[in-house]
């Protein structure tokens, strides 16, 4: 696994995020790379990642992708695809990419089942205290945990969004972004998520209609075949 930079900002602040529940970071990362202004800089490639790819605004996107913004020297690492099995190999190489940039901290945007009533967003960090429920007990698995046990003494911090299944969950990733912008001060407009996560609802709850329709159409025709066969 090697990554390719064909920029190299300094002393950046690096958040990245990989497919989990929800695929809360997946939505989160995709927002901000809509919303900020920014230039694609690199990618990570390997043989072991899974060969998927998406077509944005006419050019083909790596599976792995790094994008920067200028204005807060961030970089953004967005996965379309999953790790499983090379989380060890991931975590290494952003090790490797937040050394060579010397990068100030590296955030993780995540998700998380949910444990208590409304659901919110916890953090872990080795470094500061944000305005937000710290995790004091609990098992984090994948590349996340990897990458965490790596940076040793590396500035880190995990902002975790609880989410309510495995559905694309856009309201949890609006929780998560809200969360970051508090931290970060990027005065990125959350909103168009929750609007996003209303439709998806919309159409989810449009959709288990026409399917639960249809099901019930096969089972009046397999009765009406039961009956003219018996």
């Amino acid at each position: 696994m090697k990554f390719v930079l064909n920029k190299r900002p300094k002393n950046p602040i690096i958040v990245q995020g990989f497919p989990t529940i929800g695929l809360v970071s997946i939505i989160a990362t995709k927002f901000l790379i809509d919303h900020l202004d920014v230039e694609e800089i690199g990618h990570i490639e390997s043989e072991h990642i899974t060969p998927l790819t998406a077509i944005h605004k006419g050019k083909i996107v790596n599976p792995i992708t790094m994008y920067y913004n200028k204005k807060h020297n961030l970089v953004i690492i967005q996965s379309l695809t999953e790790t499983t099995g090379y989380e060890w190999e991931i975590a290494t190489t952003i090790m490797d990419i937040a050394k060579t940039l010397s990068a100030k901290e590296i955030i993780i945007l995540e998700s998380m089942p949910p444990h208590e009533g409304d659901l919110s967003v916890y953090y872990y960090s080795n470094k500061n205290k944000l305005k937000l429920k710290p995790i004091s007990e609990g098992i984090v698995m994948g590349a996340t945990a990897a990458l965490m046990l790596k940076s040793e003494d590396f500035p880190i911090t995990c902002l975790f969004s609880e989410v309510h299944s495995q559905l694309p969950d856009s309201e949890s990733a609006a929780r998560v972004v809200e969360a970051l912008d508090n931290y970060l001060g990027l005065n990125v407009d959350f909103k168009p998520l929750i609007e996003a996560a209303k439709k998806f609802d919309v159409n989810l709850r449009q959709y288990l209609e026409k399917s639960k329709e249809a099901s019930q159409g096969i089972s009046k025709k397999e009765k009406k075949e039961l009956s003219y066969f018996g």
